[in-house]
């Protein structure tokens, strides 16, 4: 690959029994990632998390996170266009509590939001394609490395 793998990190946020996420489009193609980003060159995990939901949902308050909860590595296949390696690194957190009528994006990439049930996640494009982790995760749960997962 031609590129250094870039280092995305995201939560699960928890509301009512829900998860957040946030839908992405490019071109005609549409889909949902965990709230996050790519991390810069000398910030922490967790400060970069907090930049990343500040940028992305509009909360900077500092949501509690634990974490990393799970760890995966998106890697374009060799014969794809895009030479992509991203290695997302997965927190969680608890929105109950806090209003979410006020979730807004500061980032051009991001064009709505929406909470999810588990169930409806297997009818969702999501990036990376973590919805059977998501059926089974539960807060308190050990680290798990989900291995190489890719969503063209």
């Amino acid at each position: 690959m031609a590129t250094e793998p870039r280092i995305r990190v995201s939560a699960i946020l928890r509301w009512g029994g829900r998860i957040l996420l946030c839908r992405h489009e490019k071109g005609e193609r549409q889909y949902w990632l965990l709230p996050g980003g790519g991390v810069n060159s000398g910030e922490s995990l967790v400060s970069a998390l907090h930049r990343e939901l500040a940028e992305e949902i509009g909360i900077s308050n500092g949501i509690p996170v634990e974490g990393p909860v799970a760890i995966v590595d998106s890697i374009a296949p060799q014969r794809s266009f895009a030479q992509k390696h991203v290695v997302h690194i997965i927190f969680s957190g608890d929105l109950e509590g806090r209003s979410l009528e006020r979730v807004t994006s500061k980032d051009a990439a991001v064009r709505g939001h929406r909470l999810f049930e588990v169930g409806e996640l297997d009818d969702v494009v999501l990036h990376p394609p973590i919805q059977r982790f998501l059926t089974r995760w539960r807060p308190g749960d050990p680290v798990v490395y989900l291995g190489p997962l890719w969503a063209p």
